[in-house]
């Protein structure tokens, strides 16, 4: 069974590779950088676990742009400005180079948070992960909580107040992990907003925008016939699996691979997709793997936050450094449930047993 989902994982790696444009072909590959200076997440000054987007205008820094020389538009918005300055820089790049904004969005707190913060990072990691969930609430698959549909309700607030006020330019294409607490994210972020009439919301369900693949339940994506049947506005990428093929109980993907898929699906994004302004609904450890493939500086988001990042994406010719997918690891897990207060758990390699307590989440 392991083997089987190692080498599920390594066909879905290669099926995205192959699904990619002439861009991606073995003769050249894509390398990505972040291009600094224009939001305050860029800054290493910038404090990320106290920072607040919604407050700092998604953290544009208000600056004048080069394209502000031609003297044209003395009145605009910095997010206009901005926008002058994006499609310069396109207009600009020679063959091969393309620049894209990329709004990533961490989806909200989800029960599977809310139990982690009861039973502590130890107990989490090593036992209750790996559970179903309790008698209280079901965290396989996370569904939003509460407090999480909040945070995606007032990000939807802010999104409208951005779009009227500061002229922000929408996604043209929307993209969700194929975890529910996403997919109820992006939902709950950018429905009923003002949209282009040709650039309306429907997301499109990508497998490798997904959590890091690991034994936890929280990050097995349940089947496609219950996203299609559940959002059914939304399109399922071609070859989306009905089952998930790649999570496997008690093992998991290291950094390495996770990075690995991160720019394969980057790759196929950004060869297929024309689209200037992007949206990415997807989790912690996923967004933070697309910040190193982008070579951004470590940037952690809380709970139901976003950051935009500017991208320059260059065609290389030639081969792509080499990169092989290593097999899953197992979890650190504990035969017992440990103490709630533990800080520390004595970890082994057995499934955990017995029964969890039950948190107060509700």
């Amino acid at each position: 069974m392991f083997l089987q989902h190692f080498l599920a994982l390594c066909a879905a790696i290669t099926s995205c590779f192959i699904a990619t444009s002439v861009a991606d072909i073995s003769s050249s590959y894509i390398n990505y950088t972040t291009v600094t200076g224009y939001f305050l997440q860029d800054e290493p000054s910038t404090n990320a676990s106290a920072f607040n987007f919604m407050t700092a205008n998604f953290g544009l820094i208000n600056q004048t742009c080069p394209t502000d020389a031609n003297g044209t538009h003395p009145n605009l918005t910095q997010w206009q400005r901005f926008t002058h300055q994006v499609t310069q820089l396109n207009q600009d790049a020679p063959h091969g180079t393309e620049y894209k904004l990329l709004y990533m969005g961490r989806h909200g707190d989800g029960f599977h948070n809310d139990a982690q913060a009861y039973y502590g990072t130890p107990a989490w990691n090593c036992y209750y992960s790996e559970l179903e969930g309790n008698s209280t609430v079901i965290w396989a698959d996370a569904h939003l909580s509460p407090l999480g549909v909040t945070q995606a309700l007032a990000v939807n607030t802010f999104w409208a107040s951005e779009i009227e006020t500061q002229k922000i330019p929408t996604p043209q294409s929307y993209y969700t992990s194929p975890l529910t607490r996403c997919l109820q994210t992006a939902n709950y972020t950018f429905s009923g907003l003002d949209l282009p009439a040709k650039r309306p919301f429907r997301p499109e369900v990508k497998e490798f925008f997904r959590e890091g693949i690991s034994g936890h339940t929280c990050d097995r994506r349940n089947s496609s016939t219950y996203i299609h049947n559940n959002f059914p506005g939304y399109q399922i990428e071609p070859g989306f699996t009905e089952n998930d093929e790649l999570w496997e109980a008690f093992h998991g993907e290291t950094n390495d691979d996770q990075d690995i898929r991160s720019k394969r699906v980057l790759d196929q994004v950004f060869s297929t997709d024309r689209s200037t302004y992007i949206s990415i609904t997807s989790h912690s450890g996923e967004i933070g793997s697309i910040l190193r493939v982008l070579g951004h500086q470590v940037f952690g988001l809380n709970t139901g936050a976003a950051i935009p990042v500017l991208v320059k994406a260059v065609t290389v010719s030639g081969t792509a450094p080499t990169t092989a997918v290593e097999t899953y690891t197992p979890l650190c897990t504990c035969t017992s449930p440990p103490a709630v207060t533990a800080t520390t758990s004595d970890c082994t390699n057995a499934p955990p047993t017995g029964l969890p307590a039950e948190p107060k989440l509700l």
